[in-house]
């Protein structure tokens, strides 16, 4: 698969807008990787719900494509939940509060990443995650993004929530749709 994302670079974006504050780190870094990646960032925000593994946050979507995605995800009271087990690896960086990790390697040792760090979920590996209030993530999934929809929208179907359901297909729907007309698949 065609990846255009570096994890590494995307955490350097970010620790270069520690201390910001929020709204203004997201909208600077947004516009960072726009000029970083040109064609392949959304500018524009719409943020939307996203319910899955028991966790409630806000998202907006920044790049969809069938090999890669990235994302604003967090929320400004806090969660927890279940990641699930995806075909593809998933990066976040965090940009403020904290993001608090366990795993099946290691049950009983919390780990604990403060804004800059970077976690990494090895594809076909899980983690129980929670996220402080006013904790913003960016990130990045590289792999056949598609097979992380149904746990993508798990809680959204459950809740029969169709609002969510349509928000999270539409808005990386018609991504995918940009970069496959661009030849990224």
């Amino acid at each position: 698969m065609a990846y255009i994302f570096d994890p590494q670079v995307l955490r350097n974006v970010c620790a270069n807008r520690l201390g910001l504050p929020p709204r203004e780190a997201i909208s600077a870094i947004t516009q960072e990787l726009a000029r970083m990646y040109p064609g392949h960032i959304e500018t524009r925000e719409d943020w939307f719900f996203n319910i899955a593994g028991g966790a409630t946050g806000i998202m907006t979507v920044l790049h969809g494509s069938l090999s890669e995605y990235l994302i604003w995800f967090g929320t400004p009271v806090g969660t927890e939940g279940f990641s699930g087990r995806y075909h593809l690896d998933i990066y976040d960086v965090a940009l403020s509060g904290q993001f608090w990790v366990y795993d099946e390697d290691d049950p009983l040792q919390r780990k604990v990443y403060l804004p800059g760090e970077l976690a990494h979920l090895r594809r076909r590996r899980v983690k129980g995650f929670r996220i402080s209030e006013d904790c913003w993530v960016l990130e990045y999934g590289r792999g056949p993004v598609p097979t992380c929809l149904a746990m993508g929208l798990s809680g959204a179907v459950l809740s029969l929530d169709g609002g969510i359901i349509w928000k999270t297909v539409r808005n990386y729907g018609r991504l995918v749709i940009k970069e496959l007309l661009h030849g990224k698949i």
